[in-house]
């Protein structure tokens, strides 16, 4: 018989390897009671339970037994009991997923307050205030997260309290002004509910439990889950842990706190810390911290048991821990601890740091970095000026150099982005409704807050420049401006500069210079340049791992010398695809390609092809000598002709106007003709790729004659030129069988006349899905393949990606059809399948057939670790990208021994 299953842990019983069960803060709370820290004692309902409830509607069936079995050994543990009126036990309900989503889900605090046991915990505590503080704070918390009233209603209320009382502090308000604002509240509950606000602890325990469940499929936490790429079927677990208070007068409080600087990575102390609060209001900035050395002053025991305990944690995890602590009536006590989010800069430098130190090893290293953290890091910098002075100092929470119109609100970012602005998102303090802006915008600039509010912690998950707690700048997200201290007024839609990376805010546009991690991978970086605490040489260490890990090689999309001596210094392997078109654009040679095309006769024809020999030649040339010793793969003529005519419409008016003029211009009128004659109602799908290199003789063989030139060339002046010639849009292997006739034909007739025996090899894009399901049988006429994943994706998908991007995938992007972008990064069960499949395939026929992709996704992290598993040989990008490439796919090298290891 099945043993029954178990929705319901202690702390006592898991530990953190178990997230998936009990998410995050669960598995955590758990591994801390573990260890033997303060932990409060509670219990967590897995994610399973969760699971259950949005599946059907209804909790399991075990699950309230379950819950006051828990329920009853907590009450006994602490003797006393949820919500009894005289000594009431009172207990949190908050949410943990198994990946980190801080503020998305929900929480309730001070769980059991009833207008009968308010009373029972002023006795209890001695303090009045306290009590119906916290009375006030579970109405409002409750009446917004689990009944779902409107929560500036609240906010409305409590700044109204405040002002009448002449104050903008909640600490002024007494114990008769908040049991006022009691009773306004629960009006509030009544009014937009037409309930009264619960006074049964059990029944707002489980009513609190649902709408943690309910909050996983939030909009905001579907929002943030499709920018960080969570899967959606997770679930949430729900951890119910008993409460101790932080706001019992100032001998209390509640803070945040990391092992290691989140945003710079530099080893300290660092934290928020406020006197006299419950842990909300740190996270919500809605008043300004002390600083976490502070508290030593203020209860240097308490200070001291949190640094060893920070120190047992750090080591524990081997890694920056996040810290959630209060301090009740100087016990100390902790609420939560994570692996926490830090920046690009802090990654790379921290994983480093934790290498010297013994805690792990290089591999470890460079399994926490990634490559989106690497491209952050190449991102522009500021350069300001003696004439550029700040306007604030805020704290540096996020680094980055952001630059856009001021924005007040999520609904305004949001539309000026789509509009193609760049924004600034500016707000007293951020709060999980702003995230959606937050997303938009350029940069976050807040008013409130420290290193550990809302704002800063989700703008470092994402990547984005954040300044927060600039207390200068008086912000009226009413009238849509904000005040400088020297009272200049800043209106939305002016332009300001931010510097996340030492918290200044400047007005207006502030020029950049290169990141020193670019100016690295260029080797322009002067002595003593890297100012940044060891951030270039953490790279480099960590670069060069990669490297000697990975197995893949990494080549550059490139078409030009430029681009290929670029490419060469930021450690290409080759260029894995020269466009050749890209040869043909400018004036002169764009005349010469209207004469190939215009030729309707062979002599015209061979004369036309003649003069664009010596140019495509030299070309090549240059590519051969700029990557001397690698590999370059030239992909032959691919687009249909029609792109290197002028516009139908702009021709047509000419050639009218010549008429009217009774002066007509022959050459137009053939090309008039010429245009006609080519239109295709979807070039995209018409004359293109192979299909031009057998229609038109003689073109792919003048470029092929190009590429073998300039290789013999180059090895009789001493280089070792390594080209491979593709043919594009193959789809049977007939087609690519009769084009390799030709060039092989061509290449016999250099050897002989050069005297120089040219090795260069002939291959094909697999980019239409018929070259795919039959590559077994092109493999025969192939010695390599390229995916074409750009191509392949629109013709699995039936998209053109110039027009489907613009006008759809906004909205499959918000209804989750797409959790990302197929052109960002490889669909995996479809474009991946094909490309799975086709390699294999490929090899069945050809062992030694090599395998790369040429597409952008070659660049994109998530896909080259799924090149990587499919066995492809090589992937090619854009030369700003290789260095990402580069150090994903030692990561997926290592990962995948990893795996293999388990």
């Amino acid at each position: 018989m099945a043993a029954k299953q178990k929705f319901v842990y202690s702390f006592t019983e898991g530990n953190k390897d178990l997230k998936d069960l009990l998410g995050g803060k669960g598995a955590n709370l758990a591994e801390m009671t573990n260890l033997g820290l303060p932990v409060p004692p509670g219990f967590t309902i897995t994610t399973d339970a969760c699971k259950v409830f949005l599946e059907t509607g209804t909790e399991p069936a075990s699950l309230n037994d379950e819950i006051s079995g828990h329920l009853a050994a907590l009450e006994s543990h602490m003797g006393k009991r949820l919500g009894q009126a005289d000594n009431p036990l009172l207990v949190s309900v908050r949410s943990g997923a198994k990946f980190s989503m801080p503020g998305m889900m929900d929480t309730v605090l001070n769980i059991g307050l009833s207008d009968a046991s308010v009373t029972g915990l002023a006795a209890q505590s001695g303090n009045e205030r306290f009590a119906w503080d916290s009375y006030r704070r579970l109405v409002q918390m409750f009446g917004k997260t689990v009944l779902g009233v409107d929560g500036e209603l609240f906010e409305e209320a409590l700044d109204e309290a405040k002002h009448a009382k002449g104050t903008a502090n909640d600490l002024d308000l007494t114990a008769e002004d908040l049991k006022a604002l009691v009773e306004t509240f629960k009006a509030i509950v009544l009014r937009e509910t037409g309930r009264e606000f619960p006074q049964e602890p059990r029944e707002q325990l489980d009513l609190a439990v649902h709408a943690v469940f309910h909050s996983w499929n939030g909009d905001r936490a579907r929002l943030y889950r499709r920018q960080e790429r969570i899967p959606n079927d997770l679930g949430t677990a729900v951890n119910v842990c008993t409460m101790v208070f932080g706001n019992l007068g100032e001998d209390s409080g509640t803070g945040v706190a990391f092992t290691r600087d989140p945003s710079t990575g530099t080893q300290g102390v660092y934290g928020d810390y406020l006197q006299n609060a419950q842990g909300e209001d740190v996270v919500a900035g809605i008043r300004n911290t002390l600083q976490l050395a502070d508290l030593e002053q203020l209860d240097k025991k308490s200070y001291d048991e949190l640094m060893s305990i920070m120190e047992t944690l750090e080591n524990h995890y081997r890694d920056l821990c996040d810290i959630e602590f209060t301090i009740e009536r100087g016990k100390l006590w902790m609420l939560q601890t994570r692996v926490g989010k830090r920046t690009a800069a802090a990654a790379f430098r921290i994983a480093v740091q934790l290498v010297d130190q013994g805690l792990i090893d290089l591999d470890e290293a460079l399994h926490r970095v990634t490559g989106n953290q690497l491209a952050q890091l190449m991102f522009p910098r500021f350069a300001p000026t003696s004439e550029t002075r700040p306007v604030a100092y805020g704290i540096a929470a996020s680094p980055g150099a952001a630059v856009g119109k001021v924005v007040f609100d999520s609904y305004t970012a949001v539309k000026w982005s789509r509009s193609g602005e760049k924004v600034i998102l500016v707000r007293r303090e951020t709060n999980p409704d702003d995230l959606e802006g937050m997303i938009a915008a350029g940069g976050i600039l807040t008013s409130r807050g420290g290193k550990t509010s809302h704002a800063a912690v989700v703008a470092r998950g994402m990547g984005k420049t954040c300044v927060c707690g600039a207390e200068e700048l008086e912000v009226d997200t009413k009238n849509r401006k904000f005040t400088t201290a020297d009272g200049q007024v800043v209106h939305e839609g002016d332009v300001v500069s931010i510097d996340g990376a030492n918290g200044k805010v400047y007005l207006g546009e502030v020029p950049v210079l290169p990141s020193p991690v670019v100016e690295y991978f260029e080797g322009t970086l002067h002595a003593g340049a890297d100012v940044q605490g060891g951030l270039v040489q953490a790279v480099h260490r960590l670069m060069s791992h990669a490297d000697g890990r990975r197995r893949l090689a990494v080549r550059a999309n490139a078409d030009n010398a430029e681009d290929a001596n670029r490419a060469r210094r930021y450690g290409a392997q080759g260029i894995g695809l020269c466009r050749t078109e890209h040869m043909f654009l400018g004036e002169e040679r764009r005349k010469e390609v209207e004469h190939l095309i215009l030729a309707d006769n062979d002599k015209d024809r061979e004369a036309a092809l003649s003069s664009l020999l010596p140019r495509q030649k030299g070309d090549f040339l240059e590519l051969f000598q700029s990557m001397d010793g690698l590999p370059v793969t030239v992909r032959l003529l691919d687009p249909p002709l029609h792109e290197f005519l002028p516009d139908i419409t702009e021709l047509s008016v000419r050639v009218a106007l010549a008429e009217a003029r009774k002066d007509p211009n022959e050459n137009d009128l053939r090309l008039l003709q010429a245009v006609h004659r080519l239109h295709e109602a979807n070039p995209m799908l018409g004359l293109r790729g192979v299909r031009l290199g057998l229609v038109i003789p003689g073109l792919f063989g003048m470029q092929v004659r190009a590429i073998a030139e300039a290789a013999a060339e180059r090895k009789l002046a001493g280089g070792d030129p390594r080209p491979e010639v593709m043919i594009p849009l193959v789809g049977t292997v007939q087609e690519l069988e009769l084009v390799r006739d030709e060039c092989e034909r061509v290449l016999a007739e250099v050897a002989a006349s050069t005297g120089v025996n040219l090795d260069i090899k002939l291959g094909t894009m697999i980019e239409l899905p018929r070259a795919a399901v039959t590559a077994g049988q092109i493999a025969e006429a192939a010695d390599f393949f390229s995916f074409g994943t750009n191509d392949l994706t629109q013709t699995v998908w039936g998209f053109s990606r110039d027009d489907v991007e613009a006008s759809f995938f906004t909205a499959y992007l918000e209804k989750g059809i797409f959790g990302v972008s197929p052109f960002e990064t490889i669909d995996r069960d479809g474009v991946g399948s094909l490309v799975r499949s086709a390699a294999k395939a490929g090899r069945a026929t050809r062992p030694d057939l090599k395998l790369g992709v040429c597409g952008e996704h070659g660049g994109d992290p998530d896909s080259v670790h799924f090149f990587h598993e499919v066995g492809l040989d090589y992937v090619s990008c854009s030369p700003f990208r290789i260095p990402v490439a580069r150090l994903e796919a030692g990561r997926a090298a290592i990962e995948t021994a990893g795996s293999d290891s388990r």
